[in-house]
């Protein structure tokens, strides 16, 4: 924040001092002219850092709800991998495990999902998979079948808890901090500037600047809207998780 702000300062000065300096030396000609060089060049450009902001604020959100979209569906399937993985453990301990995974995506969907729109996950998901980890480690195993069933199991939760990490990342994420707020800044300033050079549009000159005024409006709220993956616009919904409990009752039971 603070090199943003000397930064700024320093663009000012720069100014400043080119007025002075150029002045001094008996360069150039005054410009008052609404559309002459001066106007036109920093109306340009301020469009240029317009359009280059909101692509950012626009772009960033877009791909992080997309990615985050994705990794809910390799999280589903760590699950369900876990689960197919559970058949040859002895029954009563299958089905107990198996009745703990259902558990955790039906908590996941009801509980848990609200709170991501916060920015985070509930504590208690991550108590339920370490439950179900210290219980299936815990396990008696007497057979090479159910020691082979007990290692993949564990292998499955150690995908499920990576991929639970990365949704706790994605429920975090946010565009680059100012984004929106210099969105908003350089949006006023494009529809000011005529104003600011000394246009002063009336009648039907009035109409495409206010339909611009109306669609860069629309634009910044669209851009604030979708800065959270979770939330608004493009938030991800839990059709993975719901998709997983479906695939559930599909699943036979094991021996």
């Amino acid at each position: 924040m603070l090199a943003g702000v000397l930064a700024a300062v320093a663009a000012v000065g720069l100014v400043a001092l080119s007025v002075i300096l150029f002045r001094t030396l008996g360069r150039g000609t005054d410009d008052r002219d609404p559309g002459g060089t001066s106007a036109g060049h920093a109306g340009s450009m301020l469009s240029s850092l317009f359009l280059l902001v909101f692509a950012i604020a626009i772009v960033v959100p877009w791909t992080s709800a997309d990615a985050a979209r994705q990794n809910t569906y390799l999280e589903t399937q760590a699950l369900v991998e876990t689960y197919w993985a559970a058949a040859p453990l002895p029954v009563p301990d299958a089905g107990q495990l198996r009745e703990g995974l259902r558990e955790y995506a039906r908590y996941v969907v009801d509980d848990e999902w609200p709170l991501m729109a916060a920015g985070r996950l509930g504590p208690e998901g991550t108590d339920r998979l370490e439950s179900l980890r210290a219980y299936v480690a815990g396990l008696p195993v007497t057979t090479d079948e159910a020691r082979d069933a007990k290692s993949a199991v564990l292998d499955r939760m150690a995908d499920l808890f990576a991929a639970r990490r990365q949704r706790a990342a994605d429920a975090g994420t946010a565009p680059p901090p100012g984004v929106l707020l210099l969105t908003v800044v350089t949006g006023v300033l494009v529809v000011v500037f005529p104003f600011l050079a000394g246009a002063r549009p009336r009648g039907f000159a009035l109409i495409p600047v206010t339909a611009m005024a109306i669609l860069l409006g629309v634009g910044v709220y669209l851009a604030w809207n979708i800065a959270h993956p979770f939330s608004g616009g493009l938030a991800v919904k839990p059709d993975a998780f719901v998709s997983a409990l479906h695939e559930f009752q599909r699943i036979p039971e094991g021996r």
